[in-house]
């Protein structure tokens, strides 16, 4: 059993993808937020509680015996001042900075790190170049997909480190990069192959009106004064030219229909998501909290519920062998915070192909 550890570990989807393959164990993990680690700690019985930032911490990282470093960091803009020492030195005062401090002390055999797809186009493409270069030339790592020229330069193709949620048996547009290394005096002579694109031995949802919860309750509706400000937000845009508005994304002309990237923003941004689903028996209603009447075209938000559906917490990651699903938010944790958590976290279905690849290159590692 491989160790890790759960840096900005969210809520654990991260960890719960690596869990599933049944070849790792977690034995630390970081979080600031105190909502995430209380929904943290209520799926995993153990607080996150650790700022990746302090000295503490990574001295807390140095005492440990572990074999792969998790973790989802922020993206931020580097800054090119300092003794220019390397790549390292560009990327002080930055998370990723923590990372690869971390990553230097205590050389892990193994890391898989995760961010938004625009970490690629991120200051024109240098902030995305540094990481590499960091992991790379200045601690040694050898990232899937990257090679060198003849001038030590590296070479890769920045769309391979994509990886979207449909490929893997969820019905979401979610793209996001994920970088996989391995200690280079490890891997000499193992052929590292291209990441998996896909998965097809799951098969939850034909597609995103198989997953969700029709008939649902009235007050994730949309009040008919609020549905006509998104359609007066959507002519202002498009007189404009600008793409902005609403998106019912399960429509009856669509085809197959897939739900939009979700997003960690506490609910708002849900317009993007919105779905059909007509009940005869809400429509008109005065609902707490609107300012009008449930509108009349059987317009909604998706639930948090359904978020975590799309994510693979409910329905997938914590169902037991007896087919019973395990996932739950403690109290305390408002729907505002369910789906910031679920919109901050990763796809589980995507981590764990990713951490069935690191396992079968651990193996190797071994038999070497």
């Amino acid at each position: 059993m491989y160790k890790t550890i759960d840096l900005f570990a969210g809520i654990g989807g991260i960890r719960r993808g690596f869990e599933l393959t049944q070849g790792f164990k977690n034995i630390l993990s970081a979080e600031i937020d105190k909502y995430a680690c209380l929904t943290y700690e209520h799926l995993f019985h153990e607080n996150p509680l650790n700022d990746v930032t302090s000295e503490d911490f990574k001295k807390k990282v140095e005492n440990l015996d572990y074999d792969v470093l998790l973790g989802g960091f922020p993206c931020q803009a580097f800054s090119v001042a300092g003794k220019k020492e390397g790549f390292l030195d560009k990327t002080r005062g930055t998370l990723f900075f923590d990372i690869a401090s971390i990553l230097k002390r205590t050389r892990p055999k193994a890391f898989l790190l995760e961010n938004v797809k625009g970490l690629l186009s991120h200051q024109k493409g240098s902030t995305f170049n540094i990481v590499l270069n960091t992991l790379v030339n200045d601690l040694d790592y050898k990232v899937v997909g990257v090679t060198k020229d003849k001038d030590n330069n590296l070479i890769y193709d920045k769309e391979s480190f994509l990886r979207i949620a449909t490929n893997f048996g969820m019905p979401q547009k979610r793209e996001r990069v994920y970088i996989v290394g391995f200690r280079s005096d490890l891997v000499l002579d193992i052929d590292l192959k291209p990441l998996p694109l896909k998965r097809d031995d799951i098969n939850l949802y034909d597609d995103l009106n198989s997953l969700l919860d029709f008939k649902n309750e009235a007050k994730y509706y949309l009040s008919e004064g609020s549905l006509n400000t998104l359609e007066r937000h959507r002519e202002n845009h498009q007189k404009k030219g600008n793409g902005f508005g609403y998106e019912i994304v399960n429509a009856p002309h669509i085809q197959k229909p897939l739900a939009n990237t979700i997003l960690a923003t506490g609910g708002s941004g849900r317009e993007r998501n919105l779905v059909l689903d007509i009940q005869d028996e809400v429509v008109g209603l005065l609902v707490k909290g609107k300012k009008s009447k449930i509108n009349s075209h059987g317009i909604r938000y998706m639930t948090p519920r359904e978020w975590g559906k799309l994510q693979g917490f409910i329905n997938y990651a914590f169902v037991d062998e007896n087919k019973k699903d395990q996932f739950s938010f403690p109290k305390g944790v408002s729907e505002t915070q369910q789906y910031k958590q679920f919109g901050n976290s990763v796809c589980i279905p995507v981590i764990e192909e990713l951490a069935k690849y690191i396992l079968n290159v651990l193996h190797k590692m071994d038999k070497q």
